[in-house]
C-alpha cells in the first residue's frame, strides 16, 4: 500500500509532532532498523531519536522489535514503519477534528449576539460574565468591547464541510 507524503505529513504532525516527520521519512520502507543507526543516519541524539519512536509508537505508526546484544548485555530496539496504520489514525484524528469544530461552532452560536473580547487579547467572554466584571478584563484592567463573532462562524462551518467532504 503506498501512501501519499501529504497524509503521512498530516498524520505524523497532528498525532505526534513535526518534530517525527525526518525519522518517520527515513523509515520508509525500511525495517526493523536499530535505534542507533536511526539516529546515526538523521544526525539526531539518541534520547531524542527514542522518544520520537515511543511517540509514534503509541499510535501504532511504528513497531519495534527488541534483541539482547551480546557483547555488551543491553537491549536495542529495531523499528519498523507500520504504514497499514496510517489512513486509520488519519480517520481518527478527522472524526476527533470535526467534533471538536462542531463544539466550538455550537458554543459560537450560543453567543452570537454577546461577546466581549479585551482590546489586548487577555480574555473573552459572554455578556453575562463579562457584566459580572463590570466589562473590564480581569487581566489587564481595560475595558472590555463587544466582539461580532459572525466571521469565526463563518469559518467554523467552511473547516466542518471541507472534513465532511474529504472523509
Amino acid at each position: 500500500m503506498k501512501l501519499s507524503k501529504e497524509l503521512v505529513n498530516k498524520t505524523v504532525s497532528e498525532a505526534v509532532g513535526e518534530d517525527a516527520l525526518n525519522i518517520v521519512e527515513y523509515l520508509k520502507g525500511k525495517e526493523n532498523i536499530s535505534e542507533f543507526k536511526i539516529a546515526k543516519d538523521t544526525k539526531e541524539e539518541i534520547h531524542k531519536v527514542r522518544n520520537i519512536l515511543y511517540r509514534l509508537n503509541n499510535f501504532h505508526l511504528a513497531i519495534y522489535i527488541r534483541k539482547k546484544d551480546r557483547q555488551k548485555g543491553w537491549y536495542i530496539s529495531y523499528w519498523t514503519l507500520n504504514e497499514k496504520r496510517f489512513k486509520e489514525v488519519f480517520g481518527k484524528l478527522q472524526v476527533h477534528r470535526l467534533e471538536t469544530l462542531k463544539d466550538k461552532l455550537k458554543k459560537e452560536q450560543e453567543y452570537r449576539d454577546g461577546l466581549y473580547i479585551c482590546p489586548n487579547l487577555c480574555t473573552r467572554m459572554n455578556f453575562e460574565h463579562a457584566m459580572e466584571l463590570s466589562f473590564m478584563c480581569p487581566e489587564c484592567g481595560k475595558i472590555l468591547n463587544p466582539q461580532d463573532n459572525s466571521k469565526t462562524i463563518e469559518n467554523l462551518k467552511n473547516m466542518i464541510e471541507d472534513i465532511e467532504v474529504t472523509a
